[in-house]
């Protein structure tokens, strides 16, 4: 039996194989300061004045906060508690309660002043030989994590309290390299943020697009050229556009059947036979990688399979969700549907476009009127009955033009899918220079 070989230069400790000239410490041998904020909070809550931080600012995707859904207080003057949690550039954070373990740094995005709830820890190295963003980028790597997790405090609500906190150990290569590591990562950290600022720039094309194609505000194939518009039940449309029920383009829908399933990851295309989960379907898209693989016993009571040029339609599901759907543009011989998700493919006829219904059913104004047709008393999961679907009205155009229209948008799709795909694979570089750099295995020397 062949024993394990270091590698050269290497040396196992207990955070794992790391270079001989690196040292493994705990953060509270740095004699940092440690606290976290205080409850009562709320009384201070404003429109504006200063940031609070929150675990919702925290993210599992990045180092860096995210300030989109922010809160705001004002502090009077004298308020101790200010003065003792108030940030400050380079300071690492650990969400202590609940979802625990979520790091964030503190960088000169960050307006100052700014605190923090009791549900999040500030760590301050008072020291030049820590680099605070190498530590950030080390305890949320995926090793750290897993000591996260195994040191958490036991009782009734998770929690993890600022001696835990202290005792948590870290790899600590020369402050040199930690800063050659922390910059190579938040360069990879910028591009990523630089892709989601574009993706999110060409949704809002799309949306754009939608508003004007949809409602007939910008016509195509140069029709309707001369005509006015005429006030219908759905709002201003052209006067060559009429209004028809789904169900005049509509006229089946199948649902799948209730299967027991696996909880098995594996990808859709990997499974021997996979079950949809209803957040398959959003905003017109079908991701089909949203699936359980079913177990062998249940493998013959499942039926239908997503068809190409045939829509998904979530059926059950919560209140933001119900009423989705997506264009399925393959055929899934692999995939199934279950109770809760619908299956229509309309006729090919001279009124129907696939592509076009779909954008038209994910369509702001029309996605609201379905799912405010959905019934049930739960506040947690929402119904819609064919009848209810079927009679929601939409725009009846010609074909020809429902096709330009669908084409457009189409096109618009690609684009963003292309930008998303090399967002996921550079998020996948990121993970693998983490795991590269922050155990040594590659020096930045």
């Amino acid at each position: 039996m062949s024993s394990y070989q270091l590698p050269e230069g290497h040396k196992l400790t207990e955070i794992g194989v790391i270079p001989e000239d690196w040292d493994v410490t705990q953060i509270g041998d740095l004699k940092p300061f440690v606290t976290s904020g205080s409850r009562g909070w709320a009384v201070y809550y404003a429109n504006q004045g200063s940031l609070f931080i929150r675990i919702t600012n925290l993210s599992r995707k990045s180092i860096y906060l995210d300030l989109e859904e922010s809160k705001f207080v004002k502090l009077p003057l004298k308020a101790s508690e200010g003065t003792r949690t108030q940030l400050k550039q380079s300071d690492v954070l650990i969400s202590i309660t609940a979802d625990i373990g979520i790091i964030g740094y503190v960088d000169s995005n960050i307006p100052e002043p700014a605190y923090i709830n009791q549900h999040i820890a500030l760590i301050r190295f008072n020291t030049p030989k820590i680099n605070s963003k190498f530590v950030s980028y080390f305890l949320a790597s995926e090793k750290p994590q897993k000591l996260f997790r195994a040191s958490t405090d036991t009782g009734a609500k998770a929690g993890m309290s600022l001696l835990t906190v202290q005792k948590i150990q870290f790899a600590l290569p020369p402050e040199s390299e930690q800063r050659s590591i922390a910059t190579a990562l938040s360069d990879i950290d910028e591009l990523l943020q630089a892709l989601d600022q574009l993706i999110t720039k060409k949704r809002d094309l799309k949306q754009s697009a939608m508003q004007q194609l949809l409602t007939g505000k910008t016509r195509l194939l140069e029709v309707g050229e001369g005509k006015g518009y005429k006030q219908t039940e759905i709002g201003l449309i052209p006067e060559d556009w009429d209004v028809r029920p789904l169900s005049f383009f509509i006229k089946t829908l199948d649902a799948g059947v209730s299967v027991n399933s696996s909880d098995t990851t594996c990808s859709y295309s990997e499974c021997e036979a996979s079950i949809l989960k209803t957040s398959c379907v959003l905003r017109g898209k079908f991701l089909p990688e949203e699936s359980k693989k079913i177990i062998p016993q249940d493998l013959a009571r499942a039926r239908f399979n997503p068809k190409k040029d045939s829509i998904i339609i979530s059926r059950m599901n919560t209140p933001a969700l119900v009423g989705e759907c997506g264009y399925v543009d393959d055929d899934y011989p692999q995939l199934f549907l279950p109770d809760r998700l619908w299956m229509t493919k309309p006729e090919e006829n001279k009124y129907s476009c696939t592509k076009w219904l779909a954008d038209i059913l994910s369509f702001q104004p029309f996605s609201l009127a379905i799912k405010e047709s959905a019934t049930g008393t739960s506040n947690s999961m929402k119904n819609i009955s064919k009848n209810s679907l079927l009679s929601i009205k939409i725009p009846f155009i010609s074909k020809e033009e429902q096709t330009a229209i669908a084409s457009i948008l189409s096109d618009m799709d690609t684009e963003i899918a292309t930008l998303e795909q090399r967002r996921h694979k550079t998020q996948e570089l990121k993970q693998a220079m983490m795991q590269e750099l922050l155990t040594g295995r590659i020096r930045l020397l």
